[in-house]
């Protein structure tokens, strides 16, 4: 079950001003889009409609939402984000020190500057802690929220429910100093052996370990530490705008029935305001599992 957990690990405008967009911005989705490039962030902005924002995970490209934006582009405004450092984006700000929190403020304040609050943010992975960071930190921001596969503690995939940052901070420092200190064969033969827990399909397994390698470890490594010491569950109670919590079963990999349910919704008990649904035989990147499921969950959400 360990190993299951694990597989959790696995989002025209500077602070100021616009910087110019890169011409071959390796995770652009949409030749018509426009591209606002941030110190933390970039995102591409593409449709017409009621304004989404989607935030992806550790390491992974907005390409995470491909076909979600695809389908959704003629009756949505999509704002897909990538954060600095990850699949082949230049680390920009964070090149040093902090990821986390300070993506959570980028975000939050593109949000602000493009009129979007209270948005409708849909997360993945750390992205969804990130969405749960900005509900909680940043209320008045967040209209609605659909976050994917996330706990709000993920230091509770390594030491349980009792886990505390302190009990889990040696191993959340040896996992970042294992991605700081790993070649580029033993980073790619790490990223090959999470596979299981991500994805089932050959192709979107090669897909995940390419943003993966293509990522800045060092943005990753303290992404993953900042991740592995982010304990949001004393103010869930405190979240008000509504959220849905999407969740595999891991039934691919080996997961007993029921024992997802029971840690995503005994995690999120006190969060009033979330709402855990369960996606049968998915593992982590449910969107690429189960698009179908996913894509009905998504209109679910949007209302439609």
């Amino acid at each position: 079950m360990r190993h299951v957990l694990m597989a959790l690990c696995a989002a025209v405008l500077t602070s100021t001003a616009a910087l110019a967009a890169p011409a071959s911005d390796p995770n652009r989705l949409f030749p018509d889009s426009r591209l606002v490039v941030q110190d933390r962030i970039s995102v591409e902005v593409v449709g017409k409609g009621p304004d989404l924002v989607l935030i992806p995970g550790l390491s992974s490209s907005r390409a995470t939402w491909q076909a979600t934006a695809e389908r959704l582009r003629d009756h949505h405004r999509l704002h897909l984000v990538q954060v600095a450092g990850f699949s082949g984006e230049p680390a920009r700000a964070n090149a040093a020190g902090e990821v986390m929190a300070p993506t959570e403020e980028a975000i939050e304040a593109y949000i602000r500057e493009q009129k979007l609050a209270p948005a409708t943010v849909i997360g993945h992975s750390m992205g969804a802690t990130i969405t749960l960071m900005l509900a909680e930190r940043h209320p008045d921001a967040l209209n609605k929220a659909l976050i994917i596969d996330t706990l709000p503690f993920y230091g509770m995939a390594r030491g349980g429910p009792t886990a505390t940052p302190a009990s889990v901070q040696p191993a959340a420092a040896a996992a970042r100093d294992a991605i700081l200190h790993a070649t580029d064969d033993q980073y790619r033969a790490s990223l090959a052996a999470q596979m299981p827990g991500m994805a089932t399909a050959p192709a979107d397994r090669a897909r995940i370990v390419g943003w993966g390698v293509a990522s800045d470890h060092s943005v990753v490594a303290r992404a993953m530490y900042e991740d592995l010491q982010t304990d949001l569950r004393p103010d869930l109670a405190k979240i008000t705008a509504p959220i849905v919590l999407l969740y595999p079963d891991y039934a691919p990999v080996g997961a007993p029935p029921g024992a997802m349910t029971l840690m995503y919704t005994t995690a999120f008990a006190p969060a009033g305001k979330v709402k855990p649904v369960e996606v049968e035989h998915s593992v982590h990147f449910i969107m690429l599992e189960q698009p179908e499921a996913f894509a009905k969950a998504l209109d679910d959400f949007l209302g439609r």
